[in-house]
């Protein structure tokens, strides 16, 4: 569990740099869990305005404690929401950027066209930056085959099928997508992360 714990801090340096990278200054995290991603965003001056999307209530109130001291700032940049991002919200457009970090594998695969619904079509964030485990990659972790890295995933994706869905998404929303990976890269497997840059084209 080591590897995957390190693998967990280096997807979200990663995730950060990448968001810090675009100059947004408006980030939505879909499935923020409890604010770690969160949490690296505020403690940076350019991001003015953090809202984190968590379906869990266990998740947010442990969100609530890490970023207490972020919720006490004023003006305070950071809103914690209840809410699955397979639900349309409009208060939840306008975001330059977005972020869904290992979340979309919790999703039953017959919900992935009401998230995209959701998302792509209904929140329309300026760029989004998704990752999911590749689950060509899970021999390595000793994982037999079949047998996903955590209980709660509803599927996981070879590159190949991750691909194609993200290409479908991103045609059907006026989005340009670009693939990569982050944690150690193994020939003929990839990485352990996967990686998808959503950029809307308007």
């Amino acid at each position: 569990m080591t590897q995957m714990t390190s693998l967990h801090e280096e997807r979200l340096d990663f995730v950060f740099t990448t968001i810090r990278a675009t100059g947004a200054r408006t980030v939505l995290d879909l499935g923020c869990g409890s604010g770690s991603l969160l949490y690296r965003l505020l403690a940076d001056d350019q991001f003015e305005r953090v809202t984190g999307l968590e379906d869990s209530g266990v998740s947010l109130r442990q969100a609530r404690s890490v970023l207490e001291k972020f919720l006490n700032e004023d003006p305070c940049r950071i809103q914690l929401v209840h809410g699955s991002y397979a639900e349309r919200n409009p208060a939840l457009t306008g975001f330059e950027a977005a972020a869904m970090v290992e979340t979309i594998e919790h999703v039953r695969p017959e919900q992935l066209s009401k998230v995209e619904l959701a998302v792509f079509a209904g929140f329309r964030p300026g760029c989004l930056f998704m990752t999911t485990p590749n689950r060509e990659y899970n021999p390595l972790f000793d994982l037999a085959p079949g047998e996903f890295r955590e209980e709660d995933h509803k599927f996981e994706w070879d590159r190949i099928k991750f691909q194609r869905w993200a290409r479908g998404v991103a045609d059907r929303n006026g989005y340009e997508v670009r693939f990569g990976g982050i944690g150690e890269f193994v020939p003929d497997v990839g990485h352990p992360s996967q990686t998808a840059f959503f950029t809307r084209k308007d």
